[in-house]
């Protein structure tokens, strides 16, 4: 197969296909006498591979993984692409406890519940993280505690309790500070956990595309495999 025919088959443009090729995306290709590449089936197999890897776990990794998978034996490959599905599946857990977490907060607001105050101590130790998390939340922005007694110490009312707990499932939710910051600055108005809420689905749409991405890859990434697996089963191929 010639460059072109490589690119026409795997979506690719020519230069992406060489340039593919230049980071070990895929196999060298076999060079003629005169010099053009010559490619086969598989390089677009790995192509395709390398696009749904690439959507699922970023480039990067997904040039080191397929790298990995073929030189790897089918068990090795299959443990490999069973923890990025697992990775996955991990990071949607995640978020779900975290909407779980805002759903609980909306659920004791419409209730009236109402908080005591608490001190920086006994919030970490209800929230499950430590005096200084809380502390780096407060530089950030995220929180903002009272200040009581001449020795300034900090005291959480109802609605910096509420703040914490939304920022603890943003975060378990595998949302960054800069993120979080944003949620944190509308918490005021009226559609404060509304947001929160919105931002916790547009996390769980990116993990699907994610794993729609990965399996898409499936056929692609089995063949790769299979291939490399073939090749060493091969007489005369190294051990």
């Amino acid at each position: 197969m010639r460059t072109t025919d490589v690119a026409r088959e795997s979506g690719y443009s020519a230069q992406q296909v060489r340039d593919l090729e230049r980071l070990g995306v895929i196999p060298p290709a076999v060079r003629s006498d005169n010099g053009y590449r010559s490619y086969t089936p598989l390089h677009v197999c790995a192509l395709r591979a390398y696009r749904g890897l690439a959507g699922a776990v970023g480039p990067v990794e997904a040039r080191r993984l397929l790298a990995e998978l073929r030189t790897a034996t089918v068990t090795e490959a299959a443990s490999a692409v069973d923890e990025v599905h697992a990775r996955l599946a991990r990071e949607r857990a995640e978020v779900l406890r975290a909407q779980r977490a805002l759903q609980g907060i909306r659920a004791e607001e419409e209730d009236g519940r109402d908080d005591d105050f608490m001190t920086i101590t006994q919030l970490a130790e209800a929230l499950g993280v430590r005096s200084s998390t809380l502390r780096f939340w407060e530089e950030e922005g995220l929180l903002r505690p009272e200040r009581v007694t001449t020795l300034r110490a900090r005291r959480y009312g109802p609605a910096a309790i509420r703040a914490a707990r939304v920022v603890v499932a943003l975060r378990a939710g595998g949302y960054g500070i800069p993120a979080v910051r944003e949620v944190m600055g509308a918490l005021d108005g009226l559609d404060g956990l509304k947001d929160a809420r919105r931002i916790l689905r547009g996390r769980l749409d990116r993990i699907a595309a994610r794993s729609v991405a990965l399996l898409r890859a499936g056929a692609d990434l089995a063949a790769v495999v299979t291939a490399a697996d073939a090749t060493r089963a091969a007489p005369g191929s190294p051990e």
